[in-house]
């Protein structure tokens, strides 16, 4: 028979005939088409044949090169510093701290204890804390020469140059009141005299009777300081800034000062605020001068380079140290809330005020003394012992 059509076609592309006859035992399976739903996944389109994803070939690589696996081949990632140099930035940020606390804490197991509290009875407490601060003119610690440096005297024992009362409110503006040391008042035990004898009759005790039986306040802290502390503290935060309308000539208290302003250290500081007979307005000029000392060291010491260099951090928190006292109930916590309230005072948050006065020269067994306005001066008080500062501002001066 001859071939076939197909038969001839599968001669000349060399395709194997189509079995005609039965399948040999030893034949092998023809090749057959799944369907697309029995395809095994390949993450591709359906009914599509996977294929192995080939690498973008890299500028450098010649056609037909394997690509060599990630990583291979790399120098090894060399670390970075960063550990070390957080551990460093720890380790003295730990040492600031250490220093800060260490500090103050030396500073303060040199501190003098008094006790002030006084018997008998005494006023109520008030809502807040109110602080009574004296600027005793004890001599101790004081050499001869600096005495005289300073005019000073020679006097024995101690009196208060300055009694202001810091009263910290629970809410609202702290108030600093000047309590002038010539102030005609009773003193337990002793009559009438100016309120700076009360410290010399009977020490820090009688002093804070004084001030609580005038005031009506009852006195929670106390702090006093000396004339050698307080040159001290001056020059520590490297003197306050003044400007003088007019000179000032004061031969007790060695004081030649020029007209303007100008930056006061050691004596000419102290004799800015002592001196009170070559000012027109005396005593009263004296606490305002002795308020705006106190404040100007509040602000200067409360700035950050006091903190930041630690030369003058040292200087400053030791400057009183030997020359502070504070009342035996006194903690750090309790003079860091008063330095906070004087930063308040300094920075205009806080009102400066006077007792009222009515008179300011007058004579008396005691020699000239300032009166106080009892009606204005109860009143004012009054208020404090409520708690409340808000109406303290008519007495502003």
């Amino acid at each position: 028979m001859p071939p076939s059509e197909d038969e001839n076609l599968d001669w000349l592309y060399r395709r194997d005939p189509k079995p005609t006859g039965p399948k040999r035992p030893d034949e092998p399976e023809p090749t057959r088409v799944l369907p697309s739903d029995q395809l095994p996944p390949t993450g591709g389109r359906s009914g599509s044949t996977a294929r192995p994803a080939q690498q973008p070939a890299s500028p450098s690589q010649r056609p037909g090169q394997s690509v060599p696996p990630a990583g291979a081949g790399k120098p090894p990632r060399r670390k970075r510093p960063v550990r070390r140099g957080c551990a460093i930035v720890g380790a003295v940020v730990l040492a600031l701290i250490v220093w800060l606390i260490a500090v103050p804490v030396y500073a303060w197991s040199q501190v003098h204890r008094v006790a002030y509290e006084p018997s008998g009875s005494r006023p109520d407490s008030q809502p807040g804390t109110t602080y009574l601060l004296v600027g005793s003119d004890s001599r101790a610690g004081m050499t001869k020469k600096q005495q005289k440096e300073y005019g000073t005297g020679h006097t024995s024992g101690g009196r208060t140059d300055t009694m202001m009362i810091l009263y910290l409110p629970p809410g609202g503006d702290p108030a600093l009141i000047s309590i002038p040391r010539d102030s005609y008042v009773p003193i337990p035990g002793h009559g009438s005299n100016k309120i700076n004898a009360a410290y010399a009759f009977g020490g820090p005790k009688l002093l804070t009777k004084t001030v609580e039986q005038n005031t009506g306040l009852r006195i929670d802290q106390y702090v006093e300081v000396g004339f050698d502390g307080f040159v001290n503290v001056i020059d520590a935060i490297g003197g306050i800034h003044v400007c003088l309308k007019k000179p000032i000539k004061d031969k007790d208290s060695h004081l030649n000062l020029k007209k303007g302003c100008q930056t006061l250290v050691g004596k000419d500081a102290l004799g800015y605020v002592r001196m009170r007979k070559a000012d027109p307005q005396g005593d009263l000029g004296r606490v305002k001068r002795q308020r705006e000392v106190v404040s100007a060291m509040a602000k200067k010491a409360a700035s950050p380079v006091s903190f930041l260099n630690p030369v003058r951090y040292w200087q400053l928190t030791n400057a009183g140290s030997d020359s502070l006292a504070v009342g035996e109930n006194a903690s750090m916590i309790s003079m860091a809330r008063m330095m906070i309230g004087m930063g308040k005072v300094s920075g205009g948050s806080g009102m400066t005020l006077t007792v009222p006065i009515a008179d300011a020269n007058a004579y008396t067994s005691a020699g000239s003394s300032v009166l106080w306005d009892k009606a204005k001066a109860k009143a004012m008080f009054d208020e404090i012992a409520r708690g409340d500062t808000s109406g303290l501002k008519k007495y502003a001066n």
